[in-house]
């Protein structure tokens, strides 16, 4: 039995946001060559509520790809360059000794930092210290910032999209296990095919400049985030998620052998609930009422990847998170 009921008009919601779902991918595919499963993946986070931790060498159009996806969106978007010199005020906001001309008066008035938009890419979120870090991320969580003591409310959806270089390990900060876990999904972009690279090429060095439609608000957005929640899920499919997460632990009793010799660490119950928000997401936008086991497996792979922390076993064979993850599909 589903764990409860959607409302009677959630069925013509989602079969609206299906629709919008197919629409946003045509319109961001006038831009964007290619990277299907990266916008899939990005809408599936937008639509659950969830932010993404993107890695990919420059140049593979990150920057380009959130901004078009903000446009089609009618979405505020800014971009943080995060160097190792950036302070948590440069992110969230600062205050000033304001005078008041005619009275003389003076009081502190609150500068808003870009984190007050509705999307903000996290450029090379690794080249700034931990403190800095910190400051987005609690953004992250809480959704307000907080500055000497007064809280601030961000704008909603608030949608945090972090980049890392998987080249450069100079100089960078790696994120803590437990500041990786705010991310819903970790994704990987890669180079584009050949005949992609051709089409990127010619559409980028010619005068063409796409004519792009907004496909939904703000306020939609909030709309179908609402509905998600909504969406009943038979236990069967929550018993799988739980069961497939449980099996990452190295200490839980029914752990596989090779997961007491390649993992340190497992994915914790966050894990669980964004396999549960992904799978619904990924039925709403694909037409369907209520999600499946297959639904689960789809989105496991970005949800768990960054969550498993390998043993120096697995390293020195050279097994990494998602050689791990495939074998525990066979094993659930």
């Amino acid at each position: 039995m589903p764990a409860h009921s959607s409302k009677p008009n959630d069925l013509e919601e989602v079969l609206s946001l299906k629709n919008a779902y197919n629409d946003i991918k045509k319109e961001i595919g006038k831009r964007i060559v290619g990277q299907t499963k990266v916008i899939d993946q990005l809408l599936i986070s937008l639509f659950a509520r969830g932010h993404c931790l993107i890695i990919g060498v420059p140049g593979l159009a990150k920057t380009l790809l959130i901004q078009t996806l903000s446009n089609v969106l009618d979405l505020e978007f800014n971009r943080i360059q995060f160097t190792p010199d950036l302070m948590p005020s440069d992110i969230t906001g600062t205050e000033i000794l304001e005078e008041d001309r005619s009275t003389g008066h003076k009081e502190f008035k609150f500068i808003k930092g870009p984190v007050f938009a509705n999307v903000i890419l996290a450029d090379e979120i690794n080249r700034t210290p931990p403190k800095t870090q910190a400051a987005l991320l609690e953004a992250m969580q809480e959704h307000n910032v907080t500055i000497a003591g007064e809280t601030y409310k961000l704008k909603e959806p608030f949608f945090v999209l972090a980049t890392q270089n998987p080249i450069e390990q100079e100089g960078t900060y790696p994120l803590p296990e437990a500041q990786l876990d705010r991310f819903m999904f970790n994704l990987w972009i890669d180079y584009p095919s050949k005949e992609e690279e051709i089409e990127i090429v010619k559409s980028t060095t010619s005068a063409y400049e796409p004519d792009m439609k907004t496909i939904l608000n703000a306020g939609e957005i909030i709309k179908f985030q609402k509905v998600i929640r909504r969406v009943p899920v038979a236990d069967n499919v929550i018993n799988y998620a739980v069961a497939l997460v449980s099996k990452t632990r190295p200490n839980y009793d029914g752990a596989p052998k090779y997961i007491r010799d390649w993992v340190s660490w497992g994915a914790g119950p966050r894990a669980s609930q964004y396999l549960i928000l992904g799978a619904k997401t990924l039925a709403v936008l694909d037409g369907r009422p209520t999600p499946e086991i297959e639904d689960v497996k789809m989105v496991a792979r970005p949800v768990l990847r960054h969550r498993l922390v390998t043993s120096f076993n697995a390293e020195a064979e050279g097994i990494d998170t998602l050689t791990i993850i495939e074998k525990l599909f066979d094993e659930v």
